[in-house]
């Protein structure tokens, strides 16, 4: 049979990868798929680079639109990345009858509603494994090996950047600002880490992941995104003095009131698994009333990781190739006559255990106001810890640190408490809060 064959638009780090894994182990994989899968046209506006990427017998060009308009491509793999041109080329590509492969999760996280009703229409399928979580294979976990169970939590280590950076703070006693220099000089942050350090990449993944797990359209709009910018290296010591670890954690979750979907930093309890996930690596948490927790770990970028998870979609695709499109698994695993329309909870509303760091005066009074506050807006205590003013300070301090961790409450409540705390004269810096998530 002959094989099918694939147009690459965009040939840096991923597609180069994805080009060299399926040269690589072509044998192994038309033994999975059922035939040969080629990579016969690539689109790159570098096209000496490319080309010697490619070598000279896959046809190379600087516009993706020729990949699209020639009739013997089946699949146009994406990887030029954004919401811009990357939209309409997509877009055309699926106008054009083609299947598409995509590791664009900004793009879907945005504008995936519009993609899949458009390749729904059309009879095409858009594959996007490599969207989340590199070569960890989260997406067909959820769309496929857990379909027998309501998924109750969705909890994930998404962004490496991030994870590095907070390892290394905790590691090293270090403060931010210091190692996101350190995580750019070695290439595992970019020169503008916006994306990455504000939350926005992880909350484009989680966004995806939650769309698949309820069965509701992707709405990353919605999302509650905050960064890891503001943590200080006291707060990641005193979450391990206390028994804890800090993660910057992609969560989505099934309430009585509708679907929450949040991106912060959270303390995780250091016994769980995926708090003992360090450096750049990846993995995700999910709970199915059936299975109860499932973890998924491993590379989540790097050239051949992300590349894994292409070839996969490359391969589901030409099994599927000549299927009925109502057989297929769909895009968001639930038909799209099935979609709900359960609504994303505003942060306001969301119930969580707290963090709470406050710097004040070493002074007399001061623990029973904070703690009155708190016991007035019905907030449950957990535990109440004062720093030592001469650990906090140095030798004749007159501030120091308190701690206070509670039970469950509505960030709304919390919010009302914070702010009455904050106005406290005795209060001298602004209030750290971080929300804890048991993960049990």
């Amino acid at each position: 049979m002959k094989s099918i064959q694939v147009g690459l638009l965009g040939i840096g780090t991923v597609g180069s990868g994805t080009f060299n894994v399926l040269r690589r182990n072509q044998a192994e994989i038309k033994r999975r798929a059922g035939r040969g899968i080629e990579i016969s046209m690539v689109a790159d506006l570098d096209v000496t680079r490319a080309q010697a990427v490619v070598g000279p017998d896959v046809k190379v060009v600087n516009d993706a639109r020729a990949v699209i308009a020639n009739p013997e491509i089946d699949i146009v793999i994406e990887l030029i990345g954004g919401y811009g041109i990357a939209k309409q080329l997509v877009m055309e590509a699926i106008a054009a009858g083609k299947h598409v492969v995509t590791a664009n999760k900004a793009l879907l996280a945005v504008h995936g509603t519009e993609i899949f009703a458009a390749a729904h229409a059309k009879g095409v399928m858009v594959a996007f494994e490599a969207a989340v979580a590199g070569g960890i294979p989260i997406i067909k976990a959820l769309r496929e090996g857990l379909t027998a169970n309501s998924i109750q939590w969705i909890a994930g280590i998404i962004n490496g950047t991030t994870n590095f950076i907070l390892s290394e703070m905790r590691d090293k006693g270090l403060d931010f600002a210091t190692v996101l220099k350190e995580a750019q000089k070695l290439g595992y942050a970019e020169a503008d880490p916006t994306f990455d350090i504000e939350g926005v990449d992880a909350a484009h993944k989680v966004t995806l992941m939650s769309a698949i797990a309820f069965g509701i359209p992707v709405q990353f709009d919605k999302a509650y995104i905050e960064g890891i910018t503001k943590l200080g290296a006291a707060d990641i010591k005193y979450a391990e003095q206390l028994g804890y670890r800090i993660k910057l954690l992609g969560i989505t979750k099934r309430t009585s009131k509708g679907i929450e979907l949040r991106v912060h930093p959270s303390l995780i309890p250091a016994k769980r698994l995926i708090a003992n996930v360090e450096g750049a690596m990846n993995a995700v948490v999910v709970n199915g009333d059936a299975v109860g927790n499932t973890l998924y770990y491993g590379k989540g970028a790097g050239s051949e990781p992300t590349a894994s998870a292409v070839i996969a979609d490359l391969v589901d695709i030409t099994r599927l190739h000549t299927a009925d499109a109502a057989q297929r698994v769909p895009h968001l695993a639930f038909h799209p006559e099935s979609m709900s329309d359960l609504p994303i909870l505003s942060m306001s509303e969301v119930v969580t255990s707290y963090y709470l760091r406050l710097r004040v005066a070493d002074q007399a009074g001061v623990l029973a106001k904070v703690t009155g506050i708190v016991a007035d807006a019905g907030i449950s205590i957990d535990a109440v810890l004062q720093r030592e003013a001469d650990e906090v300070g140095g030798e004749g301090s007159t501030q120091t640190d308190l701690i206070i961790l509670t039970h469950d409450t509505r960030e709304g409540t919390m919010n009302q408490a914070i702010a009455l705390m904050q106005a406290l004269p005795t209060v001298l810096e602004p209030i750290t809060r971080i929300r804890k998530e048991e993960l049990a």
